[in-house]
């Protein structure tokens, strides 16, 4: 996506209601270009694959021999540049998880306001990353890992790393952990050496295999 073109989208529901509807949604909202509507998995990522969409708006559960996480993948392949943003009733954290580590980069329920999704669309559409916030709370909440900073992390690197995993800018982890925008800069070109990961996808994707959403006793607590 650059300048004031449109993003394009493609919708992927099982429901031709819901379908229609996120057409209405998006095409009233003046930003968007709704591409093509399916009603499964593998229609989805053959769409991509003839659309290459800024992005695909995908519902976690939908009929046919491929599965959405199973699809998530194929997407990358088929269109590097279109993310994923993942539109479903599942509010359990681990079908979060599970979405955002086949390499999803939005997550919003269905109940969310119209607004909501407009938003995470395109902060998605922009390179961010979005996830419902009573979702992101239960994962916070889950329970801790035993042990403690991989890959020779330090604690506030940590910090840095899960604050952005949540969908914060460089500006918002300064703020949140009162340090300068230079040294979270540092911080996060410290962290992607260290892990060999450069995309906020892969850093999601890291943080949520090695469960550091959470603080651990004796790191990652403010110092």
């Amino acid at each position: 996506m650059s300048g004031d073109a449109p993003v394009t989208v493609v919708v992927a529901d099982d429901h031709a209601v819901v379908r229609a509807g996120l057409r209405a949604l998006l095409e009233r909202a003046g930003e968007f270009t709704v591409l093509s509507e399916v009603g499964d998995a593998e229609t989805a990522v053959r769409s991509v694959l003839g659309h290459k969409p800024d992005v695909l708006v995908l519902d976690l559960n939908m009929p046919g021999t491929l599965s959405s996480l199973d699809a998530i993948p194929q997407v990358a392949a088929a269109s590097p540049d279109t993310r994923v943003v993942i539109l479903t009733m599942q509010e359990e954290p681990e079908a979060a998880r599970r979405a955002l580590r086949a390499g999803a980069a939005g997550y919003v329920l269905k109940d969310a306001g119209d607004d909501e999704l407009v938003a995470a669309i395109r902060h998605v559409a922009s390179g961010g990353t979005y996830l419902n916030p009573s979702v992101g709370a239960a994962l916070a909440a889950a329970p801790p890992a035993p042990s403690g900073p991989p890959d020779d992390l330090t604690e506030r690197e940590v910090q840095v790393l899960r604050l952005i995993a949540l969908g914060h800018t460089n500006a918002e982890v300064a703020a949140e952990l009162h340090l300068s925008m230079r040294t979270v800069e540092g911080h996060r070109s410290h962290i992607q050496q260290k892990l060999n990961r450069f995309s906020r996808a892969e850093l999601v994707r890291y943080t949520l295999d090695h469960g550091l959403l959470t603080d651990r006793p004796g790191w990652g607590s403010p110092g």
